[in-house]
């Protein structure tokens, strides 16, 4: 045990509970600081009639030995209730032209997944076949993989590339490429960043009933049960250093929290951005790590149908039009939707359904430094051209569905930015380029001796990337031999 070592965590993200969690195990005394009133950040849901997830919405690779199935037991998040999705289509890809829809599966299991697509694209089943294998191979080495000398190569190689040279076939590379709102398509993406989401999702798709709030309350539960602290309703507004070295934290109310380590869940830039000239970073440092390109944000509207009035699918819609480049196109000019749906109680019906969209922050810039609630009524007017938009795609899937609709909440990338802080208000945080992995890539270690880095911006975005970068950042502190030690240990008990 650590003698009275303590931990400042700034953000009770999911990355900043897991690294609570973690480290509270090791008996570090934590204190987690959250400047909202909850905890959670982008897990958190909300009520607007009904309940709603912010951010969170399915997750892939949680069966039995899967990757995030490991994580999830390592984090003590095992026995919740994950809900399998459609083994034959748990994601839909759907195409509209002026006059056509054209709809294709993503199956579940790398065999699964190639079989249901080589019978609409008979001449592609060993391209199919050479996808899928790349994508499960990296898969198979996500731990061994942890360690940066061994990621770094993955990084560096074009997932728009690898996508090209394997399948010849350019509307079947679309339909693989059709659930492109779990990341920014673009051609700087690295392959590492494509395969792991894209193939966790392949090996096997999950919902959590309860969403969000599950894991945060399971989460904070854990941390308070083993001592940690979680302080939420006050913000750090500084990070205090000496000579180099990280001391503690200042907060809003002029408190100063002194501990050995502190851990930053929020985005690179806003961290260093309260380093005063104790932390003693050079210029050239500074530049970088404000200078980040961010991922583009989310339209989504929250929307309330009426009682027993639309089938509940056990699967998530996407709709492109036919002509959208989903690798190429300005996002803020695409009107792409994934649909995400809430069962009645009963599960036979819709109760509630998520629907998203693509939005570049920069057509919201006259409002990005107004408050929540109080952009006026051209903001809500911008939302609402958007709603409209989103709707016309979604009803050449399901026709009749706009008599559906009860109640419709509608948020921008300026919600995300008002509330998490999150620059641009990103959805997939910093843009990641394989061309420019050393700038693009963030370690968890800072050049102040103690501060951390953690969250999605560093090695991957989603609930998969941040549970291993939790990982990374803790094993700057406890040891990497550790941890994969730990790790290896609980598997070896289960398999026993």
């Amino acid at each position: 045990m650590p003698a009275g070592k303590s931990v400042i965590i700034i953000g009770s993200g999911l990355g900043g509970l897991q690294c609570g969690l973690i480290l509270c195990r090791h008996g570090y005394r934590v204190t987690i600081v959250e400047k909202h009133t909850r905890p959670g950040g982008c897990l958190q849901s909300f009520v607007r009639g009904a309940r709603f997830d912010c951010g969170f919405h399915y997750v892939g690779s949680m069966g039995e030995g899967e990757p995030l199935r490991i994580l999830m037991d390592y984090y003590g998040l095992e026995g919740l209730p994950w809900k399998r999705l459609d083994e034959d289509c748990f994601d839909e890809i759907c195409f509209v032209g002026e006059d056509s829809l054209r709809s294709y599966p993503h199956a579940m299991g790398f065999r699964n997944f190639v079989n249901r697509l080589s019978g609409i694209f008979p001449g592609s089943r060993e391209e199919l076949e050479n996808y899928v294998s790349v994508l499960e191979q990296i898969g198979d080495n996500t731990f061994s993989s942890l360690e940066y000398h061994k990621m770094n190569p993955l990084f560096q190689r074009s997932a728009l590339s690898f996508l090209e040279e394997t399948v010849s076939d350019p509307l079947l590379r679309k339909v693989l490429s059709g659930s492109s709102l779990r990341m920014e398509l673009s051609p700087e993406l690295p392959l590492y960043v494509y395969a792991q989401i894209a193939g966790s999702f392949i090996r096997s798709a999950w919902r959590l009933e309860g969403g969000g709030d599950t894991l945060v309350s399971t989460l904070c539960s854990r941390i308070e049960s083993l001592g940690g602290r979680i302080i939420t309703g006050k913000a750090v507004i500084s990070i205090e250093c000496e000579d180099g070295s990280v001391k503690g934290v200042k907060l809003d109310d002029d408190e100063i929290l002194s501990a050995d380590y502190v851990i930053s869940d929020i985005h690179p830039s806003l961290t260093i951005s309260m380093i005063g000239e104790g932390g003693k970073l050079r210029n050239v440092y500074r530049k970088r790590m404000t200078s980040f390109s961010n991922t583009y944000g989310v339209f989504t509207a929250n929307v309330r149908l009426k009682k027993d009035s639309f089938p509940y699918l056990n699967r998530n819609v996407y709709i492109h039009h036919e002509e959208d480049d989903l690798w190429r196109s300005d996002p803020s000019l695409r009107e792409s939707v994934m649909v995400h749906f809430y069962p009645s109680e009963d599960g036979r019906y819709a109760d509630r359904i998520d629907v998203m969209s693509p939005m570049d922050v920069k057509i919201l810039e006259r409002w990005r430094d107004l408050p929540s609630m109080k952009r006026g009524e051209e903001y809500e007017k911008a939302k609402t051209a958007k709603w409209e938009k989103c709707l016309s795609l979604l009803e050449r899937r399901f026709p009749g569905i706009r008599d559906c609709i009860g109640e419709v909440h509608t948020s921008s990338p300026l919600t995300w930015l008002y509330y998490t802080g999150t620059p641009d208000g990103s959805a997939y945080g910093v843009r990641k380029d394989f061309s420019h992995i050393l700038e693009t890539v963030i370690s968890p270690r800072t050049l102040v001796s103690g501060l951390l880095l953690t969250g999605q911006n560093l090695n991957l975005h989603g609930i998969l990337g941040v549970s291993l970068t939790s990982i990374l950042t803790c094993s700057e502190i406890l040891g990497f031999e550790t941890i994969s030690k730990e790790i290896s240990e609980m598997i070896n008990r289960k398999a026993r």
